[in-house]
């Protein structure tokens, strides 16, 4: 390949690029009383939010349905084409449509219309064609009309169903913030892979506790805290008074800077090279919010504390790796 090609593919891929640019930016003199609208119908709707498209408004639809779903709005996609032949059964008086719609013409979707509004149920369109038939039937019209589409043809539905869909993820985020819903109702809808254990995984499903947790009494030597280091395998152990409250902690680096000093580690007193001031955390907390707290202290190990500051746990950073966390 020649320069001047490796040039012209690279002209030809930001020529598209900024087409698509050009499309979505229109979309914000569009997010007016009509999308209001349409958010406080999809916001009354007592079951589902209901999304039909042909062809590639279609895939866009599939993905708007499914961000819908994720974020605290019930969705799902029906093919219109199928709709006519049984699915619209799936459709209930207590749902709203979303019907998406380049043209605002689509054949199937307009065959459905009137069985649609027999059910009574909301529609709203997403067409590029704000004086179609889809458009003048719904209750409210998302205007996602584009000035051109990036296939140098324009053929290829481009511009048109980045804007579409630019404008479903507006919706569907607009509802998230006026539902109030959390990133923990976000992870329950994802309990699978990283996301869900960074968002569901509590300090206290991964945390060690009882025998396991290193720890010894405020009147140990080094080397009780040596062997305790040892026999438990966190690289650190805490210091607790009779109550098993916290006093403070020893780290495998603490305890090498003190073997590089002259000292006798089975008569010195670890109370005099313990830290006092070390960084803890609740067994409630989120274990990604432990792992933050650990990389911002620059720590590898937490130790776990009650209300009353009693020792409870330990984690480090080898546990949030296995827990898949980090």
């Amino acid at each position: 390949m020649t320069h001047t090609d490796a040039q012209q593919l690279k002209a030809l891929g930001l020529a598209v690029i900024n087409t698509e640019l050009e499309a979505i930016s229109v979309l914000r003199d569009r997010i007016n009383d009509d999308f209001i609208t349409a958010c406080q119908h999809l916001l009354k709707c007592e079951g589902r939010i209901v999304v039909i498209g042909m062809g590639k408004s279609g895939h866009i639809g599939g993905k708007i349905a499914a961000t819908l779903a994720s974020t605290g709005s019930p969705a799902f996609f029906v093919h219109p084409g199928e709709a006519s032949h049984g699915d619209l059964g799936m459709i209930t008086d207590k749902d709203v449509v979303l019907a998406l719609s380049n043209s605002g013409e689509t054949s199937e979707i307009l065959t459905i219309l009137p069985l649609i509004k027999r059910l009574g149920v909301p529609l709203i369109s997403l067409t590029g064609k704000p004086h179609s038939t889809l458009a003048k039937t719904a209750a409210a019209h998302l205007d996602v009309s584009v000035d051109k589409e990036a296939c140098p043809l324009g053929l290829a539905p481009t511009s048109s169903t980045t804007a579409t869909l630019v404008m479903g993820d507006a919706l569907a985020i607009a509802l998230l913030e006026a539902r109030g819903f959390t990133a923990e109702d976000f992870a329950l809808s994802h309990p699978g892979g990283n996301l869900g254990r960074r968002l569901l995984l509590h300090v206290s499903d991964i945390m060690h506790t009882d025998t396991d947790i290193p720890r010894v009494k405020h009147d140990a030597l080094i080397s009780d805290a040596l062997m305790e280091i040892t026999d438990k395998g966190l690289g650190m152990t805490a210091i607790v008074d009779d109550a098993d409250k916290l006093i403070g902690i020893f780290t495998d680096g603490d305890l090498r800077r003190v073997l590089s000093q002259t000292v006798d580690i089975h008569t010195t007193q670890l109370a005099d090279y313990m830290s006092t001031d070390c960084k803890t955390g609740l067994a409630h907390m989120l274990a990604a919010e432990a792992l933050e707290l650990m990389q911002r202290h620059k720590i590898n190990a937490l130790l776990i504390l009650n209300q009353e500051q009693q020792l409870v746990g330990a984690i480090n950073m080898h546990d949030l790796l296995r827990a898949g966390v980090v």
